[in-house]
């Protein structure tokens, strides 16, 4: 059966199911070497590929360097998952347990030990994209863009994530508005410059990338964080010249931000809601970073008819 033959799978038992075999990856070392799984076969480390949707981006040198030695050590104790790759016989693309193939081939290993199952491509985007959620590996960036894999390419809802995953509706929802914040700042986060903390208070701030550049300087608490927000920061005291329809950022109430942000996060993109107080009338505008999100954008609205 083709994938495009198949059922749109849900998340809940289905992705429990599907996560039976991964479950023993997001557990801790110790855990593993209590619990090892014996492995399928073992396939050549040159025949093994990454996957290319990964949502995990960046692998800390150093923790690939400690994971390299215990493999010295110990050897492989916990397999890693692969499928056959499409279209090439013989090679075999990862479908969980990465760093632990990067970490092998640090320790100078020529072969790998593997689970090979059979995965769409729906199923292994979807238990690379959990198996580092549920690791807690992931930044703040990469764990959002992975709730967005989720939800524009296969249409899953927050609160469908929220119940598989165990999170709170409103932690994906505030995770999902980091990806509003401008490419430097997402970076930042992205390099442990700031936190997730952090990265949440400059969302409503008037110019993110200075004020998140004051708080890299200054190494300012979430709280400091903040109020600079807030009220703007030192060097922003100026007002913002007002748009034609009176409508800026400066002068929205809470109210309108908070809808702003709810519509953001529902979206992955960015919302602004342009309402004149007083009257009914006003504007919703809706920013998309790529064609991809404006094909989901259409889909959505399409769905809505």
């Amino acid at each position: 059966m083709s994938e495009k033959s198949q059922p749109r799978r849900g998340l809940g038992r289905g992705l429990s199911a599907l996560m039976a075999d991964v479950e023993p990856t997001v557990s801790t070392e110790a855990r593993a070497e209590r619990e090892p799984r014996r492995p399928d076969r073992l396939i050549p480390i040159e025949k093994i590929a990454p996957n290319p949707d990964q949502p995990r981006r960046t692998f800390t040198q150093g923790q690939l360097d400690e994971l390299a030695e215990s493999i010295r050590a110990k050897g492989v104790i916990q397999p890693i998952i692969v499928r056959a790759k499409p279209g090439e016989e013989g090679t075999y693309e990862i479908v969980a347990g990465e760093r632990r193939w990067r970490a092998a081939q640090i320790a100078g290993l020529h072969e790998m030990p593997v689970l090979v199952r059979e995965f769409t491509d729906t199923e292994v985007l979807e238990v690379a994209i959990i198996e580092n959620i549920q690791r807690a590996d992931l930044n703040a960036i990469e764990e959002a863009a992975g709730y967005r894999q989720l939800m524009y390419k296969f249409g899953h809802t927050q609160e469908k994530l929220a119940e598989a995953l165990g999170k709170s509706r409103s932690h994906i929802a505030n995770l999902l508005r980091l990806l509003n914040l401008p490419d430097d700042v997402q970076t930042l986060v992205t390099e442990g410059a700031l936190s997730a903390g952090h990265a949440r208070a400059l969302i409503t701030a008037q110019d993110p990338s200075a004020l998140a550049r004051k708080v890299v300087q200054k190494k300012l608490s979430v709280r400091e964080t903040e109020r600079l927000a807030k009220f703007g920061g030192e060097d922003q005291t100026q007002a913002r010249p007002q748009r034609p329809n009176g409508a800026g950022s400066a002068d929205k109430d809470a109210d309108t931000r908070a809808l702003e942000g709810d519509l953001s996060a529902a979206l992955g993109m960015k919302v602004t809601v342009d309402h004149k107080p007083g009257h009914e009338a006003g504007r919703v505008s809706i920013a998309y970073d790529t064609l991809e999100q404006l094909d989901a954008l259409c889909a959505i609205l399409s769905a809505a008819r």
